[in-house]
């Protein structure tokens, strides 16, 4: 939902953050569906519950999930906070793929089924627990992500390997995190796609946003997404897939795989947004390859390569 569509105050509570929103959406729409464009990490099961307890109000008053909104109407909502638990060092943390290491920064080569930093449903057992465990020193993250990704600038989903950069003082995550800012780092993926494209190279640039049904899921939307541009080049073709080489220029949620899925052309092994398409390969076959940035101490360029896990390049030579 455009930010011109509403009009927000902020305060605070024993529960969590308080806002205050007057709609001026289009007359009729239902209360639950709109705070589900506001609270986008919850589910709409979740936020009826909220309406239900009382955690929104509509006017000042308790509302119904189903109530139409109307212009000017004031909606109050108390969020809850999620409780997360914070990174611990345990001692059957996972061993990491370190490729380079100084005072400043780290590069990972991230397996698939690594989790990067604790959330709902994965509490434990993530990278920054491991970094832990090897009594790394890791920076507070910025206020806007929470004390559980203490030096994570980015991060890839848990089921795509390759690598990462993490930090490890305030000045190196300041440095990395403006650099992703202004896209000057460079990150190029190896896909493995369903078909064949119409053409060798291409860029796709589509508004990525939270699907409005499935909330777990991301969608192509121009209503409320943020800007998204992926660039891709053929690597090679075999009678039912491609093996693509992609740059994100922005990196949004799951932004390779709704892309590719969006033009028809989903990542093979994609368990969300693919078509099972046989032979299917062990598992996601997405990896981070390349990496490009500026040292943030020394503004050296830096350059580092991953090739493609044992088990994809397995399946890769069974095709024709």
């Amino acid at each position: 939902m455009s930010r011109d569509r509403i009009q927000v105050t902020s305060a605070t509570s024993e529960i969590g953050p308080v806002r205050e929103i007057s709609y001026i959406g289009p007359r009729g729409e239902r209360l639950d569906s709109f705070v589900v464009h506001i609270l986008t990490q919850l589910s709409r099961t979740r936020v009826q519950a909220m309406i239900e307890h009382g955690l929104v109000q509509v006017n000042k008053q308790r509302a119904k999930a189903g109530l139409k909104l109307s212009q000017g109407d004031r909606v109050t909502l108390e969020e809850p906070v999620l409780r997360i638990p914070q990174p611990s060092p345990e001692a059957d943390a996972p061993t990491l793929d370190t490729l380079f290491e100084d005072d400043q920064i780290l590069i990972i080569n991230k397996p698939a089924g690594l989790v990067v930093h604790p959330a709902p449903g994965h509490a434990q057992g993530t990278l920054v627990d491991a970094l832990l465990a090897q009594s790394i020193s890791l920076p507070a993250a910025p206020d806007d992500t929470g004390p559980q990704r203490p030096g994570i600038v980015h991060r890839l989903d848990k089921d795509t390997s390759g690598l990462l950069i993490v930090a490890k003082t305030p000045g190196a995550l300041a440095h990395l995190a403006q650099q992703f800012q202004t896209h000057t780092i460079i990150k190029c993926y190896l896909a493995l796609v369903e078909g064949h494209l119409p053409a060798a190279e291409g860029a796709i640039d589509a508004p990525i946003g939270r699907h409005r049904q499935h909330r777990q899921r991301m969608t192509i939307t121009a209503q409320h997404g943020r800007q998204a541009h992926t660039l891709f080049w053929v690597e090679r073709s075999f009678s039912r897939f491609s093996l693509l080489r992609l740059q994100i220029i922005t990196g949004r949620t799951h932004q390779i795989r709704v892309h590719l899925a969006a033009i028809g052309h989903p990542v093979a092994g994609d368990p969300i947004y693919g078509h099972n398409q046989q032979p299917e390969p062990p598992r996601l076959f997405l990896h981070a390859a390349e990496l490009h940035f500026t040292h943030p101490l020394t503004n050296q360029e830096m350059a580092f390569t991953a090739p493609l896990p044992p088990e994809l390049e397995r399946f890769l030579a069974t095709l024709h």
